[in-house]
């Protein structure tokens, strides 16, 4: 293994919604990295999956379920993680359709799923990277969290609450030696995806195409690294160009 094929040797990465989609990709990512990897989910069987997976290619990871939509389980899964280095806060879900269609319990999950989540295991995590000066915050933001969607507003307003989440939490947090990014994925075939969605989504950008979950996943995994060390407050568009113009 080269330096940079092993950067990440020592350290533990918890990843949200690590059993499918851009989370698996991502926890296999870090894996390869050096990571010890913290697999998180809500179904014990895909997540022991992934853990098989990582380790047979020789990698280091452990499944800890935990629902995020309660905040008793994510103190559980915060205290049970331990010394984290590296969180992604990738867990959440989309909804669209007319405003009219989403009523108010709709509307607080999207937002309980998608921000407070990452809100509570910030919450409980950064202090510590912050009082051992070291430590990297990947949000996953959304290109609709960028641009006016028809049908997206819910779904548009928390993305974009996790870019002013980004911004804030590095100015609290990067004095201390943390780092805190976002990736804004734009549309990606992943699991539970409606790939007609997607193709539609993927014609109006300028690579024309929809990305993988792979793609998203090394973006993360960069700067999770050393070799963006320099890189804090920032929301990266990974979505073929579409928001550029």
């Amino acid at each position: 293994m080269t330096t940079i094929e092993k950067e990440l040797s020592g350290t533990t990465a918890l990843v949200t919604g690590s059993t499918s989609g851009i989370g698996k990709a991502t926890a296999a990512t870090l894996a390869r990295l050096g990571a010890t990897v913290v697999v998180t989910g809500r179904n014990p069987e895909r997540g022991a999956q992934v853990v098989k997976e990582i380790e047979s290619e020789g990698g280091s990871a452990r499944f800890i379920a935990a629902d995020l939509n309660d905040p008793k389980q994510i103190a559980h899964l915060a205290e049970e993680a331990g010394d984290v280095d590296i969180l992604v806060n990738n867990a959440g879900h989309s909804w669209f359709g007319p405003t009219a269609d989403l009523d108010a319990s709709g509307f607080d999950g999207l937002f309980t799923a998608n921000v407070r989540s990452a809100y509570l295991l910030t919450a409980a995590l950064a202090p510590a990277m912050a009082a051992r000066g070291h430590g990297s915050i990947v949000n996953l933001d959304s290109m609709a969290g960028a641009v006016g969607l028809a049908g997206g507003a819910a779904y548009s307003a928390s993305k974009a609450s996790l870019s002013a989440l980004t911004r804030a939490w590095a100015a609290e947090f990067s004095p201390s030696g943390v780092r805190v990014n976002a990736v804004r994925p734009g549309p990606v075939y992943s699991d539970g995806a409606s790939a007609e969605l997607i193709d539609n989504l993927a014609s109006t950008t300028l690579l024309g195409r929809g990305a993988q979950p792979q793609e998203i996943a090394d973006v993360i995994a960069f700067l999770s690294t050393p070799r963006a060390q320099y890189v804090t407050g920032a929301s990266i568009a990974v979505d073929g160009g579409r928001t550029a113009v």
